[in-house]
């Protein structure tokens, strides 16, 4: 959302329930959104003055928030675990990221899956018991 302030951002995560994917408060929040600006990730750009006299920070994303974000959407679309929370979590932005690579992504987490299927199957195969059970 380039432009957007911190409290744009913040209403934006929540209005989108990202509280379910990143656990956040208003206070990291804005701690983070530091960090991404001193890794040069963000940057501010142009201040808009405020009406209530506070002053009101606005960012946008840097060439080389750009490329991490990248970096990341290919590291966490690609994971495929029990509890595949990473890779929903990367499903969270697949508006802003290029569709060409979304879809390799997407067809990644499915190869992924069959295998854990033929390997589920392979098991049940040799044994007529599930581990566990009683």
């Amino acid at each position: 959302n380039p432009g957007a302030h911190g409290y744009e951002l913040l209403a934006l995560m929540e209005k989108r329930h990202y509280k379910y994917i990143v656990n956040f408060t208003k206070g990291s929040f804005y701690y983070n959104l530091q960090q991404l600006e001193e890794k040069c990730l963000i940057e501010q750009i142009q201040q808009k003055p405020s009406t209530s006299g506070r002053e009101i920070r606005n960012f946008k994303v840097t060439d080389s928030g750009k490329a991490e974000f990248e970096k990341l959407m290919i590291k966490y679309g690609t994971k495929s675990e029990y509890v595949n929370l990473q890779f929903y979590g990367a499903l969270l932005f697949a508006d802003e990221f290029d569709k060409n690579k979304l879809l390799d992504l997407i067809q990644s987490q499915i190869d992924q899956t069959k295998t854990r299927i033929e390997l589920l199957d392979e098991y049940l195969s040799i044994t007529q018991e599930i581990p566990g059970t009683i």
